[in-house]
């Protein structure tokens, strides 16, 4: 009898199928794939380095996700999961000043935490279970502060594309920029061609990053009170 016509010898026999690898833990998977964000960027996030990492298969892996996509909404999700914006941060006189400023601080810093899930956030809007509620709380309070549907649309958008710009920014960055050498770059300039830029040298690259955003973000909100109640 030929190996083919043998039934003990065939690949396919029940008998003879692996039962897989076993299941991950859908945590793990979300916290490990956050962690190679985290380590190597959103560039290196895969499928196949995320199983290599987890030391299975790819096949375990789509048990629990369809694809890279929503693997990636978990992990924005997660990330948001750490944003502290809840009422009793906001005191009692419900200053939507004060909860706007929380809430892009708060959103920024969890972002400044994990600066290699910025780039995740241009692939897709998160809408997930814990950006749904960050979302809802923000645009309650524009809401509860007096500013129309429109406007309150608008300004969360605005705000939160604000944050992420800045986020950006801080994905990737390296050694800080020197601010004497700029300083000194500026002040070499052409007082003929630059007036405006060399009498502001000292100022312009003396802020950080993060003091930088903090400043926007004020300008922002108080821009916003001019637009309460109108459209």
């Amino acid at each position: 009898m030929s190996t083919a016509e043998n039934p003990a010898n065939e690949s396919d026999s029940p008998q003879r199928r692996s039962p897989g690898r076993p299941r991950v833990p859908f945590d793990r998977i979300v916290d490990t794939a956050l962690r190679i964000v985290d380590e190597e960027g959103a560039d290196a996030l895969s499928m196949r380095t995320l199983a290599q990492r987890l030391d299975t298969g790819t096949a375990t892996l789509y048990r629990a996700v369809a694809n890279r996509g929503e693997l990636v909404a978990h992990v924005i999700d997660r990330v948001f999961g750490e944003i502290e914006f809840a009422p009793e941060l906001l005191g009692d006189a419900g200053d939507w000043r004060q909860a706007c400023l929380i809430a892009g601080q708060a959103t920024f810093d969890a972002l400044s935490r994990h600066r290699g899930v910025a780039p995740l956030l241009i692939e897709q809007v998160p809408t997930g279970p814990h950006a749904m509620v960050h979302r809802e709380q923000f645009l309650a309070m524009l809401l509860g502060g007096g500013f129309s549907h429109e406007v309150a649309a608008r300004a969360y958008a605005a705000i939160a594309r604000y944050v992420l710009g800045f986020a950006i920014q801080l994905h990737g960055q390296g050694a800080a920029v020197d601010p004497g050498n700029v300083s000194a770059f500026y002040r070499q300039l052409d007082p003929a061609l630059f007036p405006a830029t060399l009498a502001v040298a000292d100022s312009l690259p003396g802020a950080m990053l993060e003091d930088e955003f903090a400043f926007g973000l004020q300008l922002i909100v108080d821009g916003l009170a001019g637009r309460r109640g109108g459209a």
